[in-house]
């Protein structure tokens, strides 16, 4: 097994294909091809299942990719810091519900690291997604929440894919609504309250599961409910609508603005919003500072 090797694996991983790889790594695809057999026989196991669509990592594989990556990131940190003398690139990805304390944690990570080079991502997804982000190393870290409802099903696919939660904060269920809403000024609000208007709920994708909705209470029938990919959109019709989705009641006046506002649910479910991280592997220095940002973020609200 060589360095050369693993790179080759985890840029066919990326790539999502054999042929694509080998043109972003400029070698023939036959010789890509014959590498990652040779250390799929050496290492007895099969990495990727091939198909015509491409290849997609094996159970087994997926594991033995997280472990190439680790390798993979570790000598290009030796490499930019004692073969070239040159400031390392920093690589970063995090996955998450929607939150706005996940951003506000990232914005904080990318102006304390200023002019350094780096390549960030932040991804807003379906819990299934995040999951599979982090079990595939697509993301360092993810943030979801767990409920009394969805506890032991939301744990059990984090098992499976070895994973570990780490909670970061509990919260009583809150409603977003437009600060003209006729709710946004009383105390709190019961679910019957909200009957008389549209509930946004997030896509889930094809895990459309009350298990894995983001919402708590996401099993209550209703008469009108809009289901939208991303934040911007459901800020939008929150205001737009008259609407109301239910979430951890943390809102960011510097990303949002201050025309939504958290009101109490009267309700007795609790939520426990955590972070997802791959089991038995420490977290590299740019994600344990993003994670310091978040708690630091969550302490002051």
């Amino acid at each position: 097994m060589t360095l050369t090797q693993l790179r080759y694996v985890v840029e066919v991983a990326d790539a999502g294909s054999i042929t694509a790889a080998a043109a972003r790594l400029f070698i023939a695809q036959p010789s890509l091809s014959k590498a990652v057999g040779e250390l799929e026989a050496e290492m007895g196991v099969q990495i990727f299942e091939r198909s015509s669509r491409g290849v997609a990592p094996t159970e087994e594989g997926t594991r033995f990719l997280s472990y190439a990556r680790q390798v993979v990131e570790q000598a290009d940190l030796l490499e930019s810091r004692y073969a070239h003398g040159a400031p390392v690139r920093r690589v970063f990805a995090v996955s998450s519900q929607h939150y706005a304390f996940v951003v506000n944690a990232f914005v904080e990570l990318v102006r304390e690291i200023g002019g350094q080079k780096y390549e960030f991502s932040l991804r807003e997804g379906t819990t299934a997604g995040i999951i599979d982000d982090v079990r595939t190393q697509r993301s360092e870290v993810g943030v979801i929440y767990l409920s009394h409802y969805n506890r032991e099903v939301i744990m059990g696919a984090v098992r499976r894919a070895e994973l570990r939660f780490e909670p970061l904060f509990r919260a009583r269920p809150h409603v977003f609504v437009s600060r003209k809403n006729p709710l946004a000024e009383r105390p709190s609000v019961t679910l019957e309250d909200l009957a008389p208007y549209p509930r946004l709920t997030y896509d889930q994708g094809a895990q459309n599961s009350f298990y894995f909705s983001e919402e708590p209470h996401a099993v209550e029938q209703v008469d009108r409910q809009i289901v939208v990919t991303d934040r911007a959109t459901l800020f939008n019709l929150l205001i737009g609508l008259d609407g109301y989705t239910v979430s951890s009641g943390i809102l960011s006046e510097d990303l949002n603005g201050t025309d939504i506002v958290a009101v109490p649910l009267e309700s007795d479910e609790e939520m426990q919003v955590g972070l997802l991280r791959l089991a038995g592997r420490p977290l590299s220095p740019v994600a344990a500072r993003y994670v310091e940002h978040l708690r630091a973020y969550l302490a002051a609200v």
